[in-house]
């Protein structure tokens, strides 16, 4: 892997990809966010050494490199997952890269379902917390202890710090935040009503197919990280509808633009 991620490296600085502060790992119809950045070049994964494809017709495929709010970025519009066929080292590779290139602060956005019925779609949820239900850990490899910890602490995996930001933003641009423990799953079917039942009772407040590899490998390599999760849809097992994925695209679309503002102000102070 190390060969690997040196190629690939490479390649991006040759692309001029030069030091990069702030990783942006963008979600389910969360891309919006690329035309506050100015761009100084992008590349298609599929141009990209050793980087995964994406295969989800609503994630776009492009690494973009730029600045946003005075600090230079790099951003992932579309991303890997489990249920695309992937190995949750496929997943978490780009974050990889993106530590090795330079950044020290990594953002990451979902959409995602409330299980917690106080939480309304449209709403954002700030991530404290996860539980890993995807089966594995992206440290369970061979070799893993030459790229960190192979024991890595997950007692605050979400910076407390930044985390303080986000609600002091939210707060001073009137966005409600809510605060709660994000639980990922492989997908990509979406739950039945039992699993929703199941989600609650060991504290979930929100469930989505992505973030948790990415977040423990970025703990693995000791970035900064905060997620936020837009809440698309009501999980509510008494009373749940069929699932419309158009829907929870429009739904990810409308309540992006206060991400956006949280994410922009975050990243002028950090």
């Amino acid at each position: 892997m190390i060969k690997h991620i040196n190629k690939t490296v490479e390649y991006l600085k040759e692309k001029g990809f030069d030091k990069p502060e702030v990783g942006i790992i963008l979600g389910t119809g969360l891309g919006q966010l690329t035309a506050e950045i100015d761009i100084i070049n992008e590349v298609s994964y599929n141009h990209i050494p050793n980087f995964p494809t994406a295969t989800v017709e609503f994630h776009k495929g492009k690494l973009i490199y730029g600045n946003l709010a005075g600090k230079k970025v790099i951003v992932m519009q579309g991303r890997f997952h489990l249920y695309e066929g992937y190995t949750l080292q496929d997943v978490t590779y780009p974050v990889r890269i993106m530590e090795k290139l330079g950044i020290e602060t990594l953002l990451v956005s979902n959409a995602s379902g409330a299980i917690n019925l106080d939480f309304k779609k449209g709403e954002l949820m700030l991530i404290d917390d996860h539980i890993n239900l995807q089966g594995s850990s992206p440290l369970a490899f061979k070799g893993v202890e030459e790229l960190g910890e192979r024991f890595t602490d997950m007692s605050a995996p979400y910076n407390l710090d930044i985390n303080a930001k986000l609600k002091s933003i939210a707060k001073a641009n009137n966005i409600k935040l809510h605060e709660g423990v994000y639980a990922s799953v492989v997908g990509p079917q979406l739950e039945t009503r039992a699993e929703y039942r199941m989600l609650k009772i060991i504290g979930a407040d929100a469930v989505g197919m992505s973030t948790v590899p990415e977040v423990i490998v970025a703990n693995h390599l000791k970035i900064n990280v905060a997620a936020v999760s837009v809440l698309t849809d009501e999980c509510d097992p008494s009373n749940l509808k069929p699932v419309n994925i158009t829907e929870i695209i429009a739904m990810a679309n409308k309540a992006e633009p206060e991400m956006i503002t949280l994410f922009k102000e975050l990243i002028k102070i950090l």
